[in-house]
């Protein structure tokens, strides 16, 4: 039994679960247009997910074969999982950011076995100990769910109109959370007449009560020392500049005040990152400072992946205190220590 809810004005949302994540669903969006529905993400590619996208679909009053168009705020598997299904069943065109685009493509073309080389690396780097690298040094049986996502067949052109006729959806650029984010922003007047700009759908960036991961841009062959959490930060401000009258994200529910959470996240990650600034009174790996920052559980009870998210995190807070001169390496440490300026 799909859930769906009416957001007004041509536009709904059916819950697409996520199997064993306590995320629980996607919220995909069904957005009416001259030619068909236009989704908004599509959902995680798992067969029970499937069913329930086309069973949501026709409560909508649609079905999965009139789906005109498919616009992916990110590449993250839980979004853009289901658009190949969509595309074969529709005809859809798949629209997604070129900076997204490119993992995608890249993430298709590299073996599994570079990844778990490429991140066996990382972690050592961070300061990982053998026996957490270790596993990522022998062949896994089955592949990593995500690793053949749909490749695009349209580029999103931030601050330019999406092709859906007869509405107007703008897409924003709102790099952090992945580096081709994109939150899109419907410039119509609100249905219930709420104060404020249109409504906007934000996707991962800006959600009600959780705080999105930020961690690193992942490229193998890439050696540009990216900042993350500051592209994070400054697209925080530009939508609470752009004060849509409601948020429609892609997790939890809908919500007003955009400018409130914008402000809320803002001075979150500025207590965190001066949290982190006094444990670095003394010099610690990224490992050893993901092992004493708050989480919403002690590390002891953090599992493997998520212990691998929290590192990036960790190193993603990192580079922003080391651009902002509030931290640096320690010369000649082995793995990279920081230390608080």
């Amino acid at each position: 039994m799909a859930t769906t809810f009416d957001h007004g004005g041509g536009v709904r949302s059916v819950a697409v679960p996520i199997p064993d994540n306590p995320l629980g669903h996607t919220l995909v969006y069904v957005v009416e247009s001259d030619r068909g529905p236009v989704l908004v993400d599509t959902g995680w590619d798992d067969p029970g997910s499937w069913d329930t996208l086309v069973a949501g679909l026709a409560a909508c009053g649609t079905a999965v074969g009139e789906v005109y168009g498919v616009v992916v705020t990110h590449h993250h598997p839980d979004h853009h999982g289901l658009s190949a299904r969509v595309r074969e069943a529709s005809g859809a065109w798949v629209a997604l950011h070129p900076a997204d685009a490119a993992i995608v493509r890249r993430t298709r073309e590299t073996p599994p076995e570079r990844w778990y080389t490429y991140m066996a690396a990382k972690l050592t780097a961070a300061g990982a100990p053998e026996t957490h690298v270790a596993p990522l040094r022998t062949p896994r049986p089955r592949p990593l769910p995500g690793l053949s996502p749909a490749l695009p067949d349209r580029e999103i052109v931030p601050g330019e109109l999406l092709d859906l006729p007869g509405r107007r959806l703008r897409a924003i650029w709102t790099p952090g959370h992945t580096p081709g984010h994109v939150c899109l922003h419907l410039e119509e007047e609100h249905p219930a007449r709420l104060t404020g700009h249109g409504r906007l759908f934000s996707g991962d960036h800006l959600l009600p009560g959780i705080t999105p991961h930020i961690g690193l841009y992942e490229d193998p062959d890439d050696t540009t020392v990216t900042d993350p959490l500051g592209d994070y930060l400054d697209s925080l401000e530009r939508i609470g500049r752009l004060a849509p009258a409601e948020v429609l994200p892609a997790h939890e529910h809908n919500f007003t005040d955009a400018p409130g959470r914008v402000r809320e996240l803002l001075d979150h990650h500025e207590e965190r990152l001066a949290g982190l600034l006094a444990l670095l009174a003394e010099p610690l790996t990224a490992w050893q400072l993901a092992t004493r920052m708050e989480w919403n559980r002690p590390w002891e009870q953090i599992p493997y992946g998520s212990r691998n998210i929290a590192v990036s995190e960790a190193e993603a807070h990192l580079r922003r205190l080391v651009k902002q001169g509030r931290a640096e390496a320690v010369t000649g440490s082995e793995p990279v220590a920081y230390m608080a300026v």
